[in-house]
């Protein structure tokens, strides 16, 4: 296939990232850097890195070729530093001290490149107690009190996947301290070492929950306050067809907005909480009555802030959505389409997804890698 560099038309373009593959939050990021314009080149065992899904459809892996590694082999870590010499960034989510065994830990790097963003990705962090014990989002955010107040079952707590861990605290937050170090470095002439870790980023996006909690408007049980379910007028209910709708009513005029068009005039009194239960089940009779197609309809350019809940699947297809091109069709694979937007340096989605080593040759040619096919011929490169 064909290869250059700088095709990227986002803000970042011209970055250059050097990805030592990961899982989750690690691909990610990189997906997320690629998609806003940087050269990511992808590094990664012969066999493939982990994926969540087959490759031929694994989103994480698009806009950026894979360049299949056998760092074990004589010559794969010096093609590996020779490509940190022209890289700006480093993103690598192994466990700590594995890096550097291989001989690409932050100091092998930075001798070779001062410059270099170094940026590492963890659920623990490089340091710490659990530093080097496993675990996975759901273990990251139970640490980080997060998962403890989720749900709106009383008994136990309920989780949505693995969004709030791996991606909000994670990956987001690796990608807001690599381009903050970049910014740093252009100013300093300096690179330097990113600790991102889920347990950090989780508890930085759960600020306002601690403010609440020390302001004493919120307490620390499921579904009892404003915007854990608790309140009847910030929650879902099932219509008449088995599916839901969301109701997020919490100002006043929304709220009016919302018993009207429900035909509901005499309900309990919102502000008295000892009202809710009745409130709720009020609620609750009223959206079984109709299809969510129905309610749809009935909401339809309303301010009732009240919405379908919709599989992914459906969403693309949604008016709002479909005219925004949120998410798009690329290869038969819907996905996402880059996220945010910009006026000037518009961001638009690369290549598709990759198999592993698919663009071996021509990725590290590409990086003016001299020795390509020598590499190839020894082992300590694949091309698939």
């Amino acid at each position: 296939m064909e290869f250059a560099l700088g095709q990227g038309t986002g803000p970042l373009r011209g970055v250059r990232v050097v990805e030592l593959a990961g899982i989750g939050p690690g691909p990610h990021a990189a997906m997320l850097l690629a998609d806003l314009g940087a050269d990511v080149i992808r590094l990664e065992r012969p066999a493939g890195a982990g994926s969540a899904s087959p490759r031929e459809t694994d989103v994480l892996t698009r806009g950026r070729p894979s360049v299949a590694m056998d760092l074990k082999k004589p010559g794969a870590v010096e093609a590996v530093l020779e490509l940190v010499e022209r890289a700006d960034v480093l993103t690598e989510g192994m466990r700590p001290g594995a890096v550097e065994r291989l001989g690409l830990g932050p100091d092998d790097c930075l001798a070779r490149n001062p410059r270099l963003v170094y940026a590492r990705m963890t659920g623990w962090g490089q340091d710490g107690q659990l530093a080097q014990t496993a675990g996975h989002d759901l273990n990251y955010i139970s640490i980080a009190g997060a998962l403890h107040g989720l749900g709106q079952v009383p008994e136990q707590p309920q989780f949505p996947t693995n969004l709030l861990g791996d991606f909000g605290g994670g990956s987001t937050y690796l990608v807001i301290g690599v381009l903050a170090a970049l910014l740093e470095a252009r100013t300093s002439g300096r690179g330097q070492v990113v600790d991102a870790a889920i347990v950090d980023g989780t508890a930085h996006l759960s600020a306002m929950f601690a403010s609440m909690l020390a302001g004493g408007s919120v307490d620390e049980r499921r579904a009892a306050g404003l915007l854990d379910g608790g309140a009847p007028f910030y929650a879902v209910y099932e219509t008449a067809d088995g599916k839901h709708m969301s109701v997020g009513a919490l100002e006043p005029q929304f709220y009016a907005v919302l018993l009207a068009r429900l035909d509901l005039e005499d309900a309990p009194d919102r502000d008295d909480r000892a009202q809710w239960p009745a409130l709720r089940s009020l609620l609750a009779d009223r959206f079984r009555q109709r299809t969510q197609a129905e309610w749809v309809e009935v909401f339809e350019g309303s301010d009732a802030c009240c919405t379908p809940v919709l599989r992914l699947s459906e969403a693309a297809a949604h008016p709002h959505l479909a005219a925004r091109g949120t998410y798009v069709d690329r290869d038969g694979v819907l996905q996402p389409a880059p996220s945010p937007r910009f006026s000037r340096t518009s961001a638009t989605l690369s290549t598709g997804t990759t198999v592993p080593g698919g663009q071996t040759r021509e990725a590290l040619a590409a990086w003016g890698i001299e020795n390509v096919e020598a590499l190839i011929g020894s082992g300590a490169a694949v091309q698939a």
